[in-house]
């Protein structure tokens, strides 16, 4: 008599989809350094929390008073963007038409949880502008980020938003009143409120329906 090896058991036909669409959404995460994003978001929770419980300040006007905070939201909007950058280039595009839902999915939860957990921080004292300031704030730096990376590369994400930071350094300074530049804007401004949203919506579409150029990526015609 011969022993024939015993075959583990097969998961039913109606699951193997659902399996086979969380196993790609845990691939995802990992690729995208997800775990690592959400950590850092938390860490920079807790340093807000702290400058504003400890009141550090930075000797000068409206600009050096905004410093420490739009430091934090710069570094959580650029963690978000480069969350965008894939190892894969072309081979992963062209694997999943469920990627485009998978990047608008997984920036939403990330800049849910970067605001949250910044919004956490903030608790440690008073933040100018309040939460909606950050909010606002968050949200247009994080579209900046995602057209940056669309752009210029996943890797790359943080570039916009730390040109950003400089530009409302000087903004702020020179007292500039463009909603364009919606830190220097007050907390209920209109104006600065729907312009961080365009920029947001603008980057949402560019990294869903793209993805963040990488050097995977080539243009169908070569």
């Amino acid at each position: 008599m011969t022993a024939t090896a015993r075959q583990p058991p097969q998961a039913p036909a109606a699951f193997r989809p659902m399996t086979a669409g969380l196993r790609l959404v845990r691939l995802y995460l990992l690729s995208r350094r997800v775990p690592a994003a959400c950590c850092l978001l938390a860490a920079l929770g807790c340093v807000l929390c702290s400058a504003l419980h400890w009141r550090w300040n930075i000797a000068g006007g409206p600009a050096a008073q905004l410093a420490i905070p739009m430091i934090v939201e710069t570094c959580a909007a650029a963690i978000v963007a480069v969350t965008s950058y894939g190892p894969f280039g072309d081979t992963e595009r062209a694997a999943s038409w469920r990627l485009p839902w998978l990047r608008l999915s997984i920036v939403l939860v990330l800049a849910a949880a970067a605001f949250g957990l910044l919004s956490a921080g903030a608790s440690g004292g008073y933040l100018p502008g309040g939460v909606l300031a950050l909010l606002r704030n968050l949200v247009g730096m994080t579209g900046i980020g995602l057209l940056s990376a669309a752009a210029l590369g996943g890797a790359f994400g943080w570039v916009g938003p730390m040109g950003y930071l400089f530009i409302i350094e000087g903004a702020l300074a020179d007292g500039w009143t463009t909603p364009w530049v919606w830190a220097s804007r007050p907390a209920g401004d209109v104006g600065g409120a729907v312009c961080a949203t365009a920029v947001f919506a603008a980057g949402l579409a560019a990294i869903a329906a793209l993805g963040a150029r990488g050097a995977g990526h080539r243009v169908a015609a070569e």
